[in-house]
């Protein structure tokens, strides 16, 4: 149960004011159908991580577990860094496959947006670290929709009213104290 937990904790920090949830921004006030959009999020988000997850356990398999421990603490702390740099919202995302659905849209610009960033890289890192593997992608894809969700649903209207500096700093503390309690315990 921790593993899911920290799973589903860390990404749902690592997405706030990630260019994920701005795009879940952008398709709410596009297309206006808060659930096929949620559904969308939920599906690309589980084929991404449970391929990102996998990765990660192989990759845990082929290291000690002292140079497993610093490259994960060292990714956490690369992942800290990373979430000071505000993403800006890549519209051209949204519009892909705008034609085919709002599912189709949402599964599509949702996948391709979170191939190589920061929520991908720590399914990634926490697999490498965590088991069960399906605990790793059931809590960072829980923790994508616990972050992406109420985006969705509240829409454009409190978008301006978000301190997302405020909360990529946080975030940021957080990941860099997840990296030191890794390499003290």
């Amino acid at each position: 149960m921790q593993t899911l937990l920290v799973s589903t904790a860390a990404v749902a920090i690592a997405e706030i004011g990630d260019k994920t949830q701005l795009l879940s921004l952008i398709l709410a006030a596009k297309y206006r159908r808060p659930w096929p959009i949620c559904l969308g999020i939920l599906l690309a988000t589980l084929v991404n991580h449970a391929l990102a997850g996998s990765a990660g356990a192989l990759v845990a398999h082929w290291l000690s577990p002292q140079a497993l421990k610093w490259i994960v603490a060292l990714s956490f702390f690369a992942v800290a860094l990373w979430t000071l740099k505000p993403d800006a919202a890549d519209e051209a995302e949204a519009e892909r496959g705008a034609g085919h659905g709002v599912l189709v849209a949402t599964l599509v610009a949702f996948f391709l947006a979170e191939m190589g960033d920061k929520t991908q890289v720590a399914t990634v890192v926490l697999a490498a670290q965590y088991s069960p593997l399906w605990q790793v992608v059931a809590g960072s894809t829980l923790g994508m929709l616990l972050a992406n969700v109420p985006v969705v649903l509240l829409g454009a209207r409190f978008a301006s009213k978000l301190p997302l500096r405020a909360a990529r700093i946080g975030a940021a503390l957080l990941f860099a104290a997840l990296g030191a309690w890794i390499l003290l315990r």
